[in-house]
């Protein structure tokens, strides 16, 4: 399956265009055996078919070094989205106005420029958020240059406060086929406000493709619960086919500017976006999936952080 381009969209109010299919770079950050040749073959090809959303954290390791290396000669050619309060692998987190100049100082070192196109709150709590130092932290950071705009990147009642709050330009927050209770909270809001929002895990994992016994990690587990619950007459057919499912479900909801997919395997972003060059999926199929969600959800599956 091959692609030539990728929809082209806009993201929010902040005037800039975005790839409908972004890249995010959590994945490389934790792999021991990437090296920037190999970020470089994952990226070139995605960036020559229409990719320009390129999302990463100070929090994923070597993520930002990765790709900051392999877009050397291209950084014009992208929209870099990075995060900060959480690093150093989620071992700790600094939300005060001076750990956070230093985060986004180190980034841009790593990046390899002068400025990254969204500087987001990295999964803080609404306590962090109501205090409002690391909020006004990033708006003086975009006041000096380092970065175009601001966002909050995290779920539940997190991102509802982001949303609500009226100094954001941008959302990330999970969306998918197993998170749906975001449709009905944070995403009305978000797009009342005008503001951008960036699906992340918008295919729930894959977490369907583990049988009985689940997967081998903790991170995919809650999905793949999930998803044993919801029983999606989807998840059964060929896998190819499935993924395509669950990402057009979420790119194309209201409001979705950009769906993040990460993967270290060459050629994996290319075969997604000719699955989302197909198209939204047929209304009766997205109602389907929705009902399936309100009939057979537990209201303690809130946005998975």
């Amino acid at each position: 399956m091959s692609v030539t381009s990728v929809e082209q969209r806009p993201f929010g109010c902040t005037g800039l265009t975005v790839s409908a299919l972004g890249f995010g770079g959590s994945e490389l950050g934790f792999d021991e055996g990437v090296t920037p040749a190999a970020v470089a073959g994952l990226l070139h090809p995605a960036i020559d078919a229409g990719l320009t959303v390129i999302d990463t954290a100070s929090a994923y390791l070597e993520s930002e070094r990765l790709i900051g290396e392999a877009l050397v000669g291209r950084r014009e050619r992208v929209q870099l989205f990075t995060k900060c309060g959480a690093t150093d692998g989620f071992s700790r987190s600094d939300w005060s106005a001076i750990g956070i100049r230093h985060q986004i100082e180190a980034s841009l070192r790593r990046l390899k420029t002068d400025r990254v196109e969204l500087l987001q709150l990295h999964s803080c709590s609404v306590e962090v958020l109501a205090r409002g130092a690391a909020i006004e932290a990033l708006e003086t950071l975009a006041r000096e240059g380092k970065t175009r705009f601001i966002g909050y990147s995290g779920d539940g009642e997190a991102a509802v406060w982001a949303a609500q709050c009226g100094r954001f330009d941008a959302l990330q927050t999970s969306v998918n086929v197993a998170d749906q209770r975001v449709l009905d909270e944070a995403l009305p809001l978000a797009r009342a406000r005008g503001m951008a929002v960036i699906a992340k895990r918008p295919v729930a994992n894959v977490a369907w493709r583990h049988g009985a016994g689940g997967p081998p990690d903790g991170y995919h587990r809650e999905y793949w619960r999930r998803l044993r619950a919801l029983d999606f007459d989807f998840t059964r057919r060929p896998l190819g086919e499935a993924v395509g499912v669950a990402l057009r479900f979420t790119a194309f909801q209201p409001g979705v500017s950009t769906a993040i997919v990460g993967s270290s395997s060459p050629g994996r972003w290319n075969e997604n976006a000719a699955l989302l060059a197909l198209g939204p999926l047929p209304e009766g199929e997205v109602q389907a999936l929705r009902r399936r969600w309100q009939e057979r959800a537990d209201s303690s599956w809130t946005g998975q952080v």
